[in-house]
């Protein structure tokens, strides 16, 4: 039962090259440091051998490649129908995996460096590794392709079509729509991560939903759509209050509502939300149905990527309780622009290559491109954060936040002009 709040990582399996890395393949690494302890596996590497391509020295270099598929994949020359939800959240998964995997092979690296005499000969080798020759091993999530996560739905799809024959009945959606419940949430033991878990990344990546069989109600309203439209039976959604609900295309929304062994098809898909009287949700009617701005394939994969920068930015904001992207803002006049709370850059650099993504999607939104603008100043790129916030200032509808954005970023060139420390492209894992 589904019911997807509008508010992950599964472990990269990808080659590590016979190196003397290859002896930690397994092991936990400890990092202690007075203000953190880091621990990180070494088991898994960034890119696979490649004897004639260099290797990347910046996570950017990493990344770049996964950008630019998905940007292919969202373009606007791309009809929205043609477009793969599916695809594109396995594409944003690649990337980050790609982000994580470097960070440790980097963490890994810097441990030999520091920890064996002869480190000047092992790194030389280490950095024989370089990037894939082809996408199909680019894109590889926890041992698989991106063609073998799909063909995970695609069993789905199967799996609801052997049910929907073993009971001998046609294809009506209340009868396809139960066969899919039966299937996700009975036969394959799926079930929605509580209000606690969802907060972990993890259950906020398509590949680990369907690895882990727990995730956001939102992925889960993902599945459905990408699985009955394998079916045929088109399923549409749109964001109402903090929730995204879904539903079948019809011309008739008030059979939706029409209780069928006491349950509408409405509720059959959307859950506990539809009769909860603090949600939304519950006060929808038909008629009120037709009046919703239904999501887009982009809409869609729009709020994947909202999610993932709330996500992302909670845990990294977690050692700094009740710090706000636009704390700094409003706190101008009281503190430096040079004073920078604790956060955990890794989770942060998370959020940023979300916010990224979506300004691909939604570029002239200048709430996004503010965020974006004050989380490089947050790991301090005061060149991207000045470049963003400029930009944000030019769009800003409110006048009065334009001029404290504007007092911010003279603040920020002042900053940079005095060789402050900003701009480190190294993170250490947290």
């Amino acid at each position: 039962m589904l019911c997807a709040s509008s508010s992950s990582f599964g472990h990269a399996s990808m080659t590590i090259a016979s190196s003397p890395l290859s002896r930690f393949v397994g092991t936990t690494l400890r990092f202690d440091h007075p203000a953190r302890n880091l621990i990180t596996t070494a088991s898994a590497s960034a890119y696979p051998l490649n004897k004639d391509s260099p290797r990347p020295k910046t996570y950017k270099e990493v990344t770049k490649p996964f950008r630019k598929i998905f940007a292919r994949e969202i373009s606007t020359q791309s009809k929205d129908d043609d477009i793969s939800i599916a695809k594109a959240l396995l594409y944003i998964a690649a990337e980050d995996e790609a982000f994580l995997a470097f960070n440790r092979e980097m963490d890994a690296m810097s441990f030999v460096k520091e920890n064996q005499s002869d480190s000047e000969e092992e790194l030389e080798t280490v950095q024989d590794q370089s990037y894939p020759d082809s996408e199909e091993h680019l894109l590889q999530l926890d041992g698989k392709s991106i063609s073998e996560w799909l063909s995970e739905l695609d069993a789905i799809s199967k799996e609801v079509e052997a049910e929907l024959v073993s009971r001998d009945i046609g294809c009506h959606s209340v009868q396809i729509l139960e066969a899919v419940n039966t299937v996700l949430f009975d036969t394959r033991g799926f079930e929605r991560t509580s209000k606690r878990l969802a907060l972990d990344p993890k259950y906020s990546y398509l590949h680990s939903v369907l690895n882990s069989r727990c995730g956001t109600a939102f992925l889960f309203s993902v599945i459905y759509i990408e699985v009955c439209q394998r079916l045929g039976l088109p399923i549409v959604g749109a964001r109402v209050g903090e929730e995204f609900l879904i539903w079948p295309k019809t011309e008739n929304p008030e059979e939706l509502f029409s209780e069928n062994s006491g349950q509408s098809l409405f509720a059959i898909i959307n859950g506990r939300c539809v009769d909860d009287p603090g949600s939304m949700a519950s006060d929808l009617t038909g008629k009120s149905l037709l009046g919703l701005d239904v999501a887009t394939n982009r809409d869609i994969i729009g709020i994947a990527l909202a999610n993932l920068i709330r996500v992302h930015w909670r845990r990294a904001s977690k050692p700094s309780p009740g710090l706000m992207l636009t704390s700094p803002l409003s706190q101008l006049n009281n503190t430096s622009v040079s004073n920078f709370p604790l956060l955990r850059p890794q989770d942060l650099r998370l959020a940023i290559a979300a916010a990224e993504r979506l300004l691909i999607l939604e570029p002239l939104n200048w709430r996004l491109r503010r965020d974006l603008g004050m989380m490089h100043y947050y790991v301090r790129q005061s060149r991207e954060a000045i470049q963003e916030l400029s930009i944000c200032i030019a769009f800003a509808f409110d006048e009065e936040e334009a001029k404290v954005l504007t007092l911010f970023v003279e603040k920020l060139h002042l900053l940079s002009s005095l060789k402050s420390p900003f701009g480190s492209d190294r993170l250490a894992v947290r």
